[in-house]
């Protein structure tokens, strides 16, 4: 999805329609201040579908452990990731988005404004808009199959052999 922690860890329930594949984030949330839309994978639409029968009966995607009034704390993702073995010095919730930015540059060669777009950075499109959160969405849609393909090979065969990775969808 390529969102900062505190924009994951803050998602409601109300922001994201699985039937359209899409989560809206309101620019109240993002570091910007404008709205973003995130085009959902198959996989991911599949995963919150699960979720959303342990935790949709509140307004937090990632509720707190002690209270389902307040969303899921920083500190509970990086423990999360210390459970899984990732030292402090190895990765971070950030990294993950700083590495899907260079994988999806560097290995599956895709767009860099798309790319851009995604991670709801501000992009200067052809008609000098320096914000538009909309402009290209099929294409960032594409982009996001692309990516969650990409990472189910990995999962499947445990490396990232470049032949058998999804070509790019550009």
């Amino acid at each position: 999805m390529f969102v900062r922690p505190g924009e994951l860890r803050t998602a409601e329930w109300s922001e994201i329609d699985l039937d359209a594949a899409e989560w809206r984030i309101p620019g109240s949330k993002m570091k910007m201040g404008q709205d973003h839309i995130v085009p959902l994978a198959t996989q991911a639409v599949a995963l919150l579908r699960k979720l959303h029968a342990m935790t949709g009966h509140g307004t937090f995607v990632f509720p707190s452990v002690r209270t389902s009034t307040r969303c899921m704390s920083e500190n509970t993702v990086i423990a999360a990731l210390r459970c899984m073995g990732y030292g402090k010095d190895v990765m971070t919730g950030h990294g993950f988005r700083a590495m899907a930015r260079t994988i999806m540059d560097e290995v599956l060669g895709e767009r860099v404004d798309l790319i851009e777009h995604q991670l709801a950075h501000a992009v200067k499109d052809p008609n000098g808009r320096a914000y538009n959160r909309t402009a290209h969405l099929p294409a960032r849609r594409l982009m996001m199959q692309h990516w969650a393909d990409y990472l189910d090979v990995i999962k499947k065969d445990g490396n990232e052999t470049a032949d058998a990775l999804p070509k790019a969808s550009t």
